[in-house]
């Protein structure tokens, strides 16, 4: 590749490796690449009553602007109060448990997700995430579209019997693959 195929600024060396005009080595050592250990994330963020988050990836630890990451459990047979988180776009990955999510402004819809599924919630959209499970903990990994930890609590008087949503992908109709 020539340098003029990369950002400005970026330069690649003979053996393949690039890096910044002006920045020394050093700065990539402390400026570069972070590993947040399991044992190491922050409970200091926004919290829903039934839920406990904790932040691996946001501004203050690491200097992300774009992005906030983390984990939330949900204890057995538990449920997390009526929420939603602004502007920011969310994706829950189901680690282990059964989530059961409601939304809507009576969280009169629901759909549940298993181990490897993602779920989606869009900004504004009022939710609640249930642990489908009487003796299994819920455990997620969850991502937004940006640093900040926004968490606006709710009080939704929720619709006695949501109506089940079964989402299908507008890129496989039929459900091919």
């Amino acid at each position: 590749m020539s340098n003029h195929d990369h950002p400005s600024g970026w330069q690649e060396h003979p053996n393949g490796e690039g890096h910044e005009h002006g920045m020394a080595a050093a700065a990539w050592k402390h400026d570069g690449v972070r590993v947040i250990g399991g044992d190491r994330l922050d409970g200091n963020t926004a919290q829903t009553p039934g839920m406990d988050r904790k932040a691996a990836v946001n501004f203050a630890r690491v200097g992300a602007q774009k992005l906030w990451a983390g984990t939330v459990t949900i204890h057995a047979n538990a449920k997390t109060g009526a929420h939603h988180h602004g502007h920011l776009e969310s994706v829950i990955y189901v680690i282990r448990g059964r989530a059961r999510m409601r939304w809507g402004d009576h969280l009169q819809f629901t759909a549940e997700a298993g181990p490897g599924d993602f779920i989606y919630v869009p900004p504004y959209v009022p939710h609640q995430e249930i642990n489908a499970s009487a003796t299994e903990t819920l455990e997620c990994v969850l991502c937004r579209s940006d640093g900040e930890t926004v968490a606006v609590n709710l009080a939704i008087e929720p619709v006695e019997k949501p109506e089940l949503v079964l989402w299908v992908d507008p890129t496989h109709p039929t459900g091919a693959v």
